[in-house]
């Protein structure tokens, strides 16, 4: 088994360690020092790789190599790919009737406005590609609106005259951190701050989460959208729709999971991957 990896984070290191205490062989490979060719038959590859890259296009990328090697990766590209993008996964999710928050998107800075028009003072704007809470962005009123678009127009960047832009949601000082593992919901989090901002990364502090069924059904249903084996989905407590998937990680980061529930989750996934071969 492969450990793909960037940066040696404390998750990885529980890779390592979870694997020596299972007997399984882990190979983890640094990407960026990575130099074969695509499609190579005679290289003596592992079966499977966990994808565990921070940079999106270390992770993307590799992921696309290895695939073309045969080796199957955890998460495939596909599913990388598709999490990445916030406007791909909330439209797949909301083609399957899956339940997210009200979004729209406008392709210009003239047409954010009618996206306002649209959605009600306030509403979020959120980077198409991005993570770890980077670059919200809470739109109160007109003057908000003005200053983002003001700030974008400047940006050289044709992703910024793209606006994706989605309700706000008026949630109990929390959000949860749905884990999903194959087709099994192991373990999920609360994330609790002051700010309307819970991730993790960002301050907010986490609890153990209890998963009922309606949690776990739309978490399946959600990883099933985006073909995910390991995800960590980002999910809200709607005061009138009930749970709704906010966004959905292919990359997920867990320290502060197992820290606050005790759960092995290296192990699960270590498992998991194996079954995953055998069949």
């Amino acid at each position: 088994m492969l450990l793909l990896y960037d940066i040696l984070r404390w998750e990885e290191k529980s890779f390592i360690e979870a694997a020596k205490k299972l007997g399984i062989e882990i190979k983890p490979v640094h990407v960026p020092s990575i130099c074969g060719k695509v499609g190579r038959t005679d290289a003596d590859m592992e079966d499977i790789a966990l994808q565990r890259c921070t940079s999106f296009y270390n992770a993307l990328e590799s992921a696309i190599f290895m695939e073309s090697l045969g080796v199957d990766v955890i998460n495939r590209s596909d599913t990388i790919m598709i999490c990445q993008d916030k406007l791909w996964t909330t439209s797949l999710l909301a083609r399957r009737g899956i339940p997210v928050p009200d979004t729209y998107v406008a392709f210009s800075h003239d047409s954010a406005h009618k996206a306002a028009d649209e959605l009600g003072y306030p509403f979020v704007i959120k980077p198409i590609h991005g993570s770890w809470g980077r670059m919200l962005a809470l739109i109160d009123d007109e003057e908000d609106l003005r200053t983002v678009i003001e700030h974008r127009m400047y940006i050289p960047n044709p992703i910024q005259s793209i606006y994706y832009a989605q309700e706000f949601v008026r949630k109990p000082g929390r959000d949860i951190r749905v884990v999903v593992v194959g087709d099994e919901v192991p373990v999920a989090i609360y994330r609790y701050s002051d700010h309307w901002i819970t991730n993790t990364a960002r301050g907010g502090k986490a609890a153990p989460a209890h998963v009922d069924p309606e949690l776990e059904e739309i978490a399946l249903r959600a990883s099933e959208a985006v073909k995910g084996q390991f995800l960590g989905i980002d999910i809200l407590e709607h005061p009138e729709k009930g749970y709704i998937v906010d966004e959905v990680n292919a990359v997920t980061e867990f320290k502060n999971t197992v820290a606050v529930t005790g759960y092995d989750l290296a192990k699960k996934v270590l498992e998991f991957a194996v079954e995953r071969v055998k069949r």
